[in-house]
């Protein structure tokens, strides 16, 4: 049974166009059925914090286009617990937020911050990590970051570089974090890979209320006296209209930089899940089943002949056939279809971003 003082909170306000033509402005690639199961990554995300959570202590923090749609995929949670950003300010204000509103509910909350448009195929070993991290949070003041082992020399992600020479008292799997590092070249990612104490930031975060509301009042002091003063309307009728007029005066700024590189007791639990943050048609082409010619295919009916290592992403189309292709993209979505070699696909935000005005070279 979950902990009724664990609380989940999902950041679902994200407008990456990465996923073009899949994923539009209108509706993110956390809205959609990204891997061809039946089921959102948003969905998903929920899904695999089922016993950890209970269902009332869900918390999405969107923004206000975005809200109608969480709800139509989440049908459970009380429309409470979708709070409404009036507009983008990074990961910092959404966490100040949203934390303040948990504190007025139960100020003896253990929250776990996940992102809504990851992956975890081992869903199990997940969730003993995020359990093990929550009764950690639970006795101590520390923030606990999760670090995924890395498996390649990945140049996407940020790193964590952990002090591996002694664990925590409390939990041997813990290590406090000796650095940050912001996303490195090829060069410098080979060098985290051959040492044993680097990590990719997952961005999933771990800490008792008491103990993120503190960090914020120290480290943030302008952030936290926005929210802090509006406590008597959190659950109120006029939260929303408040949250509208004080929200857009706080810095645009992660919590990265905010809390997590000036805090003294931050920790890293280091992890392998089976995790990715899908941040690329590439890297869903890794973590989807590939046939033996390295094709992933999602679609009803996709057929291959002499193609080989290409991503093939076409469920609204009831035939699909794919001839004489090596290392390309082949993705439709309500009428758009995008052939793109897979090493361009950084070319593909520009596709999007007018994708109205999209002429033939």
């Amino acid at each position: 049974m979950a902990d009724k003082n664990n609380h989940l909170v999902i950041m679902a306000g994200g407008v990456g166009s990465r996923f073009w033509p899949m994923s539009t402005p209108e509706k993110p690639k956390q809205f959609i059925d990204v891997l061809g199961c039946g089921k959102t990554l948003l969905q998903l995300t929920v899904e695999r914090f089922e016993g950890i959570c209970p269902p009332e202590n869900i918390w999405i923090v969107t923004s206000e286009a975005y809200a109608r749609i969480v709800q139509e995929q989440l049908p459970n949670i009380s429309h409470e617990n979708i709070l409404k950003e009036p507009c983008r300010r990074n990961t910092a204000p959404c966490i100040a937020y949203v934390s303040w509103r948990i504190k007025v509910k139960n100020p003896h909350a253990n929250i776990v911050v996940s992102p809504s448009d990851h992956i975890v195929m081992n869903v199990k070993e997940f969730q003993r990590v995020v359990s093990s991290a929550l009764a950690f949070t639970d006795e101590t003041d520390a923030i606990v970051t999760l670090g995924m082992k890395p498996t390649r020399p990945e140049t996407g992600y940020g790193y964590i570089q952990a002090d591996l020479t002694a664990s925590s008292a409390r939990n041997k799997e813990i290590f406090r974090v000796d650095s940050f590092k912001e996303k490195p070249d090829l060069a410098t990612a080979e060098k985290y890979l051959k040492k044993n104490n680097y990590y990719w930031n997952a961005g999933i975060f771990v800490w008792n209320v008491n103990t993120i509301v503190n960090a914020l009042r120290v480290y943030q002091p302008v952030m936290s006296d926005i929210f802090e003063s509006l406590q008597p309307y959190y659950g109120t009728p006029e939260e929303q209209q408040k949250i509208d007029e004080q929200f857009p005066l706080c810095e645009n700024i992660s919590v990265d930089y905010a809390i997590l590189e000036k805090a003294e007791e931050i920790f890293v639990f280091p992890a392998s899940f089976g995790w990715s943050d899908l941040g690329t048609w590439g890297s869903l082409q890794e973590n989807s089943k590939r046939d033996v010619y390295g094709n992933a295919c999602i679609g009803p009916d996709v057929r291959t002949i002499e193609t080989r290592n290409c991503m093939i992403h076409t469920r609204g189309l009831k035939k699909v056939v794919v001839q004489g292709l090596d290392g390309y993209i082949v993705a439709e979505n309500d009428g758009t279809l995008l052939i793109c070699k897979l090493a361009e696909e950084q070319r593909i935000k520009l596709f999007s971003e007018y994708d109205a005005e999209i002429t033939r070279v």
